[in-house]
C-alpha cells in the first residue's frame, strides 16, 4: 500500500471523529444538497458512465436521476438511530446505535454511480466516513462523486475514491482503521473479501451475483410479461446481478407467449451508446464478451437448444442471444452477465418453483400471475432476497434489497440499510 493511501484512511480516521459528532439533522441537509447536485449535472455525470463502461446515454441518465432520487429519501428520512427507550426494571434501559468508522466500499462497474451511492448515502448517514475500491475503469466515476460531496459540503475526507487495483482490497481490510466492508461483485471476489475480513473481526455485507427467474404462469398478461421480460434480460446490456436471466415458462402458454417473447426481444439492436435512442449497445469489456462467448458454447454442448443465436458483431456487442435449457445444463449453475437469455418450461407450478430454486443463488425472482392465492405460493417458498410480482426486478431506496444464498448478505437500501454498520449498544443502569 502506499504512503499516499495510507494517508487517506488516516484522514478519512481523523474525519470520522468529527463527523460521527454531527447531529442526525445537520448530516440530511447536506444529502439535501448532493441530491441537487446529482440532478443538476445529470446530463455531464452520465457522460462519464457512457464512456467508461458504455453504458446507452438514456440509461446512464436515469441512473444519476436515481442516485438523486436515494439521496433524496435519505436526506428526508427519519432517524432510526437515534436512542431507543425500553421498558425494565432499571432507571436506564436503552438502545444506542454508534457509528463503526472507516468504512471500505469495493464497488462494481455495471452501475457506476448507483451502487457505489447506495453504500455510501446510508453509510455516512449513520455517522461513518467511507473510502471506495472502485472498478478500474470506472476511476472517473469515482473521482466524480469525491468532488460531488465536497461541493455539497461535506467536510474532507468524508467520502474518498481510492484509485488502486483489486490486489490492495487485502491490505486495505488489514489495516487497523478499516472497521468494516462492503462489496458488490461475484461470488469469488465476495468469497475472497469475507474471509479477509473474517480473519480480522471485521463485518462483511456482500451483494452478490444472480440467476434469477422470470416465472410466467398461464394467467398472466402475456403481452406486459414478454415487453417486461426483454427489458429484464436485456437492460445495461444484461451486466445486471438481478436481471431476469431464466425464464420459466408454464408449458401450455408456451406457444403463446414465446413469440411475443422473441418480437420484444429483437428489438433491441445495439447501436451508438451516445444516441439517446439506442437501448442497447456493447459490454463493458472484451474479456467480457469471451466469457460469455464461452458459456454459451458451453450451454450448446451441453444440450441447449438457440432460439435466437447469440452473434458477437464486435470486440464488445452482440445480438442478443435466447436458448432453450433444461435441468443439468452446467450453465444453469453460472451467472450469465451480458445479453443472453435461457429459456424453461415447468409443468404446472410446483415445478416452475422447484426450477427457480434449484441454483446457487438466490437474489431476485420476478413472477406473473393474476391470481393471488398463486402470487402467495411464490412469495413463501421463492429462496430469494426479492419477489416481484408482475413487474421486472428494480431496486427502490424505500425497500431493502439483498440476497439469499450465495446471493449474499446484508441489507442495502431503506432504513434498514442506516443499520449495517453501526454497533448496537446496550445502556443499562440506576
Amino acid at each position: 500500500m502506499t504512503k499516499e493511501i495510507q494517508n487517506k484512511l488516516k484522514s478519512a480516521e481523523r474525519s470520522y471523529q468529527d463527523w460521527k459528532t454531527v447531529s442526525f439533522s445537520e448530516r440530511k441537509k447536506l444529502f439535501k444538497k448532493l441530491a441537487k447536485l446529482l440532478d443538476r449535472d445529470s446530463e455531464d455525470l452520465a457522460k462519464i458512465i457512457t464512456e467508461e463502461m458504455g453504458k446507452p446515454i438514456s440509461q446512464a441518465v436515469a441512473e444519476v436521476e436515481k442516485c438523486a432520487l436515494m439521496t433524496r429519501y435519505y436526506a428526508n428520512a427519519e432517524n432510526v438511530l437515534k436512542p431507543e427507550k425500553v421498558e425494565t426494571e432499571f432507571r436506564i434501559s436503552e438502545i444506542h446505535y454508534a457509528p463503526k468508522g472507516v468504512i471500505l466500499g469495493v464497488m462494481p462497474w455495471n452501475f457506476p454511480f448507483w451502487q457505489v451511492l447506495r453504500f455510501a448515502v446510508p453509510t455516512i448517514l449513520a455517522g461513518n466516513t467511507v473510502v471506495v475500491k472502485h472498478a478500474s475503469i470506472c476511476f472517473g466515476s469515482g473521482k466524480a462523486i469525491e468532488k460531488l460531496f465536497l461541493e455539497a459540503g461535506f467536510p474532507k475526507a468524508v467520502f474518498q475514491n481510492l484509485e488502486v487495483g483489486h490486489e490492495v482490497v487485502k491490505e486495505l481490510l488489514e489495516n487497523s482503521i478499516v472497521k468494516a466492508v462492503s462489496l458488490t461483485g461475484s461470488e469469488g471476489a465476495g468469497a475472497e473479501v469475507a474471509a479477509t475480513a473474517g480473519k480480522y473481526i471485521k463485518k462483511s455485507l456482500l451483494e452478490l451475483g444472480g440467476s434469477d427467474a422470470f416465472i410466467v404462469l398461464d394467467d398472466a398478461d402475456l403481452e406486459s410479461a414478454a415487453v417486461s421480460a426483454a427489458k429484464a434480460r436485456l437492460a445495461n446490456c444484461g451486466q445486471a446481478c438481478n436481471a431476469g436471466k431464466r425464464f420459466i415458462i408454464q408449458k401450455k402458454i408456451e406457444k403463446d407467449f414465446m413469440p411475443l417473447f422473441i418480437n420484444e426481444y429483437r428489438k433491441y439492436v445495439p447501436g451508438d451508446p451516445m444516441d439517446p435512442e439506442t437501448e442497447i449497445a456493447g459490454m463493458a469489456r472484451p474479456d467480457l464478451a469471451d466469457e460469455l462467448e464461452k458459456q454459451y458454447t458451453t450451454a450448446l454442448e451441453n444440450g441447449a437448444e438457440i432460439i435466437l443465436p447469440l452473434e458477437r458483431i464486435s470486440e464488445t456487442a452482440f445480438m442478443p442471444g435466447l436458448i432453450k435449457v433444461k435441468t443439468g445444463n452446467p450453465v444453469l449453475q453460472q451467472e450469465l452477465f451480458g445479453p443472453l437469455g435461457m429459456v424453461m418450461t415447468a409443468k404446472n407450478d410446483k415445478e416452475a418453483l422447484e426450477l427457480a430454486n434449484d441454483i446457487p443463488f438466490g437474489l431476485a425472482n420476478s413472477v406473473w400471475t393474476a391470481d393471488r392465492k398463486r402470487q402467495k405460493f411464490f412469495t413463501d417458498h421463492l429462496e430469494s432476497g426479492t419477489v416481484s410480482i408482475n413487474r421486472e426486478t428494480s431496486s427502490d431506496p424505500r425497500l431493502p434489497f439483498g440476497g439469499a444464498k450465495s446471493s449474499g448478505y446484508g441489507v442495502e437500501l431503506s432504513l434498514l440499510a442506516l443499520k449495517e454498520f453501526v454497533t448496537v449498544k446496550t445502556v443499562v443502569g440506576e
